[in-house]
């Protein structure tokens, strides 16, 4: 009711140029770090209320949702948990009703990433639903949502979302490939780092990213659910192997890879 009473042009001023942080429960503990490293001019943190009607439902609330007029809005997501997506989305689509000059949507991990493409009549290409689902994030003030992802698993899905929202694919490769470097420093006994990819669709996604590093090739065969690996190209022998997948899930295929 604020928002309706006040003259649009002075609520929404450029002198209330702001950033606000929202979060769902399991990405929450990334704000405080956000906010104290200062990575964000002005920000402050968002605050939801996430409860459940008896019936399993969401029921959701923001608080000082007013604040959002006028604010650049960033919203860090987890897509791991389809139960977990409606609550979430609500959320999201509801951001922009607010007038939000922007919204800035993060996800660490992109969950169907895998079923991007179809093999065979009846499969279905999840990874194309799901960003028909983000698609349809309404604009903020100054235009579509951007969606920002961390080391989606095909670099060609960015091109599965409409033009409503503007993808931007992103890696925290350079991130790790810097602690890394730092972890060899602190550790000068340490062998020499071997970057091993557990098959040749990982090999192919980041093996331009590992300049400088000496890498190794495994095989990986699927025998139901048992997953059989072995060396394909490189040397492993008395080598810091270092594990690099283009996605995990339950991690069973880099336990394999180890052994």
């Amino acid at each position: 009711s604020f928002a309706l009473k006040q003259p649009l042009t002075t609520l929404c001023s450029p002198a209330m140029h702001r950033t606000i942080v929202f979060s769902c429960p399991e990405t929450e503990h990334l704000i405080d770090g956000i906010l104290v490293e200062g990575r964000l001019d002005n920000a402050k943190k968002g605050v939801i209320v996430w409860k459940n009607f008896e019936d399993n439902y969401p029921n959701l609330f923001i608080k000082d949702a007013s604040e959002i007029c006028g604010a650049d809005c960033v919203f860090l997501t987890s897509l791991s948990d389809p139960h977990k997506l409606f609550s979430q989305l609500s959320i999201i689509y509801a951001i922009p009703r607010y007038l939000a000059r922007s919204l800035t949507l993060i996800c660490p991990y992109f969950p169907t990433g895998t079923m991007e493409r179809v093999d065979e009549e009846g499969q279905i290409a999840t990874a194309k639903t799901l960003t028909r689902i983000l698609s349809t994030i309404p604009f903020s003030s100054t235009g579509p949502a951007k969606i920002v992802i961390y080391d989606i698993h095909a670099l060609q899905e960015r091109f599965y979302f409409d033009d409503t929202v503007l993808p931007v694919i992103v890696s925290a490769i350079p991130l790790f490939i810097e602690r890394l470097r730092r972890y060899q420093q602190e550790n000068p006994d340490l062998p020499d780092t071997v970057i091993a990819f557990p098959d040749e669709g990982a090999h192919k996604r980041f093996n331009k990213l590992f300049g400088g590093f000496e890498t190794l090739i495994c095989s990986k065969v699927r025998d139901g659910d048992a997953r059989i690996v072995t060396i394909k190209e490189g040397d492993a022998n008395g080598k810091h192997v270092v594990i690099v997948d283009d996605l995990v899930r339950s991690g069973g295929t880099l336990i394999e890879c180890q052994g």
